[in-house]
């Protein structure tokens, strides 16, 4: 039997120098839920470097030491980590959940999340269920990643005029939502009211940007997110094109060979500037736009764990964006300048959020995730960056940097364990063993078991 140790801060700057541990006090940890990550590969995200041969000590759901050599107490939960690597839980910055109009289908989608290692979740298109959501799970009632929500969503026809807009600001904030979601159509005017509003009664925005509003004026604003880089394609038309801004498309596709890369940089130097991040959303672009047929989308292996209703949606909603006038290669040039200003943006230090709009055109929630940051990596990203825009950047985004987005002393213990290295092949991040949320162990058997009957439950008579 081993004896019960914990470290104090004199054995946690010894950890820091991979030395074996000799705790010079003990404190009983019985009754405790303790789990051990045995002899496993630490992806800390504090750096690209990897902590060989670690084991990972978690108590009540925090993380407590990392030490190549721990002492734990007997009744300890052991996970057997060699040859495989530990990293943060991801965050899915442009989520989806449905209402409590189907309990059943809530849960599904949140265990769909946790399955792809996802750990947090920001809701885009709030609900007042999904303030009690929230809370149940994070009493422990319902299974789920950590939720933030927006409240319902803001747009031309919801917010007309400028008296309702600032009423529906002061009742979301008064609610208990996290942020507001914006949708298209709204005026100027009404536009302005709104971060008047919100700027008045400390609650940030998120989401579109109208057309009439355009990204320079967005920027200025202070968007706390824009998503699906939103106006931004449109922001790199010259002036001298002319165009009707009405004309731009699917997220300014129409606009694709007007594009002026040149004019790029400016946008990110004052999106910077204005503290504002971007959620690229490229997987939606990519399979919602894109030329691959929608009958293939549908064939793809996690189709299978949506209803058959909502794969009909989807099919017939990429029928109608390959409609009449719909140009394969001019969707694969815009899939491409997309790619190529996610990459600029990387570079040009501009803050990228993980994000695929799940479950949205064929992105099967916690599915997604992976081809979204897959896509940022075919974008240029090194997977080490692109793993930042899931875990270390929604951190300071939400200001839990202390608290989430790495693999340290007392941080929360939201884990993804991976067979193979995603440093260097980010494919390997689907290899997952199990994830762990708020400390709660769930083994690779167990979310192979739950998917099976999810499955099985779609699959029809």
């Amino acid at each position: 039997m081993k004896k019960i140790c914990i470290l104090l801060m004199a054995c946690q700057a010894m950890v820091a120098c991979n030395k074996p541990i000799e705790a010079q006090e003990q404190t009983t940890l019985e009754g405790k839920e303790v789990t051990v990550f045995q002899n496993v590969n630490v992806i800390t995200m504090e750096s690209d470097q990897v902590l060989g041969g670690q084991d990972v000590v978690i108590v009540d759901g925090v993380i407590e030491f990392i030490s190549p050599s721990a002492e734990y107490p007997n009744h300890a939960q052991i996970i057997d980590g060699t040859d495989q690597y530990l990293l943060p839980g991801l965050a899915e910055m442009h989520a989806h959940i449905p209402t409590d109009q189907d309990q059943e289908l809530v849960e599904e989608t949140l265990f769909l999340y946790l399955a792809g290692g996802v750990t947090t979740i920001r809701g885009m298109l709030g609900h007042p269920s999904h303030l009690t959501l929230r809370v149940q799970v994070n009493e422990g009632k319902v299974l789920g990643p950590h939720i933030y929500t927006s409240g319902p969503s803001i747009n031309g026809n919801s917010a007309p005029d400028e008296e309702t807009v600032s009423n529906m600001v002061r009742q979301q904030k008064e609610a208990g939502y996290d942020f507001l979601k914006i949708h298209p159509g709204l005026t100027m005017e009404v536009f302005d009211a709104l971060v008047r509003t919100a700027n008045e009664v400390d609650i940030t925005f998120s989401g579109h940007v109208s057309r009439a509003v355009g990204i320079r004026h967005a920027i200025a604003s202070r968007y706390a997110s824009i998503d699906h880089l939103d106006q931004y394609v449109e922001g790199l038309v010259p002036e001298e094109a002319a165009v009707d801004p009405q004309d731009n498309g699917f997220f300014g596709m129409n606009f694709t060979d007007l594009a002026d890369e040149s004019l790029l940089g400016e946008l990110i130097q004052s999106s910077k500037e204005q503290g504002v991040w971007v959620v690229p959303t490229q997987c939606l672009a990519e399979r919602w736009a894109g030329p691959v047929s929608p009958e293939e989308m549908a064939a793809s292996p996690e189709m299978k764990f949506m209803p058959a209703s909502t794969l009909e949606r989807w099919v017939q909603s990429k029928k109608q964006m390959q409609g009449s006038n719909y140009d394969p290669q001019k969707a694969q040039r815009f899939i491409e300048l997309r790619r190529r200003m996610i990459k600029a943006m990387n570079d040009g230090g501009m803050g990228i959020l993980l994000g695929s709009d799940a479950p949205q055109v064929f992105n099967v929630p916690g599915f997604a995730i992976q081809h979204e940051i897959e896509m940022y990596v075919a974008a240029g990203l090194t997977p080490y960056e692109a793993l930042i825009t899931g875990t270390v950047n929604p951190a300071k985004f939400f200001g839990t940097s202390k608290e989430r987005g790495m693999v340290k002393e007392g941080y929360q213990a939201d884990l993804i364990l991976v067979k193979g290295n995603p440093l260097e092949d980010i494919k390997n991040l689907s290899q997952r063993e199990g994830v762990m949320i708020r400390g709660e162990w769930l083994s690779k058997n167990v979310i192979e078991e739950r998917l099976a009957q999810l499955a099985a439950k779609y699959a029809g008579p």
